[in-house]
């Protein structure tokens, strides 16, 4: 049997193997405790692009989406995944029609559904034109993101880095597409319109290499195609990530119409149909979602009888708040449980300083700890006073409550949703990118408290777990710590200059401080040269590293 999405051009047959699949899902629904698709995935066709099909998505907005078209029997929300960085999710989504398991575990409990909405997979790397063409579609309405936060390969100044190698492929091979299609409408006599023409189709297309390059190409597409409405939704951890997104294409832009041999006024007819014809809500999302283990797995066989290799796991809490500002149609996300609302923000900045600053204390001062576990980290007294501090004492005086939102309570909800061992969220894959989650999750915070007046000890107590991370590069008891960043090199150079790694002791703490506050692309002026929070800072140092000394 093949697939029914025509977007998908990889023929899907029955497998031999055991593996989850179009052939082997109605046996699979009818298991105990397994809850098959709530669409029938044969009917579906595709109606949204998402950038970065990675495990959140998955868990988070292919739900919603499912759960929305079965609440009102739509059957035109499919989603073309796209894959960023590598092939993986194709090789485990293809073999399987583009079915998977979410597992979601509680505390006490478990359960597992198969979803059906992702209708194909796809990697630019191999397959730009195929989602250039799904972009320039009239079917597709919707263009998702979560390709985190530094997929938006965006620089110090927030401003698209154009210096970046990927970043400036894709800008010229805009360049080359907007032209070939003029030069062929000159021959063709077609009709001018939006980026170039109506219904000229640019083949074999470069290979894309960023998430923005991908997007703005698929922008100009779409605008060659017949320029239908199209809203481009973010759902990553950006401050007013919507309004970001939108800044970056519009430089992508400014900086294809400097192109040598550009036409700037093709790429001006661009930017003037992504004024008029294109919306960028910002939105905010919240699951917590590990990275799935053999294990994970392994259980989802035992319940299911087959092999899910695109299994992910999830806690039961989700949450979406999206702005109501669409340029077309929409699921009805709100049958499914989101919050459409004219204002983000206040969700937003309670989410993204309450949860994801906690979880990277946590994370940070958890991996020098030992711990392994986000559970382990918060079942230690001393990391979950830290945590309750940084909560009510830095980060609740910071916001303007969202409207039925209780902060205090909010806190509390946090500290239990971390404890459930079930989830296995490691430290380590929490502590990833801090260059580019510290400016959102500590530092705002930070500024706003300095701001007041009062200098926030439990931010100081998070960035010193970070400096001691990089700098020690292994925890207390002697284990590696990885690091996993943008700028890895960068900061261990810099905290090379004070010293070596296992030579970091707490007499170095003020010196390893300073050294790693006078890293721009983390610390603006205002926190790195502010005496108070740097003092502070250099106190957690001194005690976090004297734990070292005491091993």
């Amino acid at each position: 049997m093949t697939s029914t999405d025509p977007t998908d051009r990889t023929p899907t047959t029955t497998r031999a193997s055991r593996r989850l699949s179009l052939a082997t899902c109605p046996e699979v629904s009818q298991r105990p405790g397994v809850t098959g698709p709530a669409v029938d995935p044969t009917a579906v066709t595709v109606g949204i692009v998402h950038l970065g099909i990675g495990a959140f998505h998955r868990a988070h907005q292919a739900v919603f989406t499912e759960d929305a078209a079965a609440a009102t029997g739509e059957t035109g929300w499919g989603i073309l995944g796209v894959t960023q960085r590598s092939a993986t999710v194709v090789e485990q989504l293809v073999p399987q029609d583009g079915l998977y398991g979410v597992r979601t575990v509680g505390t006490d409990s478990s359960s597992l559904r198969v979803i059906g909405s992702v209708r194909g997979v796809a990697f630019p790397r191999e397959e730009t034109q195929r989602v250039l063409d799904a972009i320039a579609a009239p079917t597709t309405h919707i263009v998702t993101l979560t390709v985190t936060e530094k997929g938006y390969t965006a620089g110090p100044d927030g401003r698209l880095d154009l210096a970046d190698p990927d970043v400036r492929g894709d800008i010229d091979a805009l360049v080359g597409e907007i032209r070939g299609a003029a030069a062929l409408a000159r021959q063709t006599g077609a009709e001018v319109q939006g980026a170039a023409t109506t219904h000229v189709v640019v083949e074999d297309a470069v290979p894309a290499r960023s998430a923005i390059g991908l997007l703005v190409r698929g922008l100009a597409a779409r605008a060659r195609a017949g320029g239908e409405p199209l809203t481009v939704l973010t759902c990553d951890n950006l401050l007013d990530n919507g309004h970001v997104l939108e800044g970056l294409v519009g430089q992508a832009l400014d900086a294809a119409a400097g192109v040598p041999g550009a036409d700037p006024e093709q790429v001006e007819r661009l930017r003037a149909w992504v004024h008029a014809s294109v919306t960028f809500p910002c939105t905010m999302v919240d699951r917590i979602v590990p990275a799935t283990t053999e294990d994970d797995r392994a259980a989802a066989e035992a319940a299911t009888g087959v092999r899910d290799e695109g299994l992910v796991v999830a806690e039961p809490f989700m949450q979406w708040v999206i702005e109501d500002r669409f340029a077309g149609p929409r699921p009805a996300w709100e049958l499914a449980g989101a919050t459409l609302t004219d204002d983000v923000a206040p969700f937003e900045r309670a989410k993204l300083r309450m949860l994801n600053g906690t979880h990277s204390l946590l994370a940070y001062l958890g991996s020098v700890a030992g711990h392994r576990l986000i559970a382990d980290a918060v079942a230690d007294p001393a990391l979950l006073s830290a945590a309750r501090s940084l909560l009510l004492d830095d980060v609740i005086p910071t916001l303007v409550a969202p409207e039925g939102l209780d902060l205090a309570a909010y806190a509390e909800s946090l500290l239990e949703r971390f404890a459930n061992p079930a989830l296995g969220h490691t430290t380590t894959q929490v502590a990833m990118d801090g260059s580019k989650k510290l400016p959102i999750r500590f530092l705002a915070t930070a500024a706003d408290r300095l701001a007041a007046g009062a200098v926030p000890d439990a931010v100081a107590h998070g960035v010193a777990g970070w400096v001691v991370f990089v700098a020690a590069g292994r925890t207390v008891t002697g284990e590696p710590l990885r690091l996993d960043d943008p700028i890895a090199d960068e900061l261990r150079a810099a905290a090379a200059e004070v010293a070596a790694p296992d030579e970091v002791a707490p007499a170095h703490a003020e010196a390893l401080v300073r050294r790693m506050l006078a890293v721009e692309q983390v610390f603006p002026a205002e926190i790195r040269d502010h005496a108070g929070f740097r003092g502070a800072v250099v106190a957690h140092a001194e005690r976090l590293l004297a734990g070292y000394a005491q091993h």
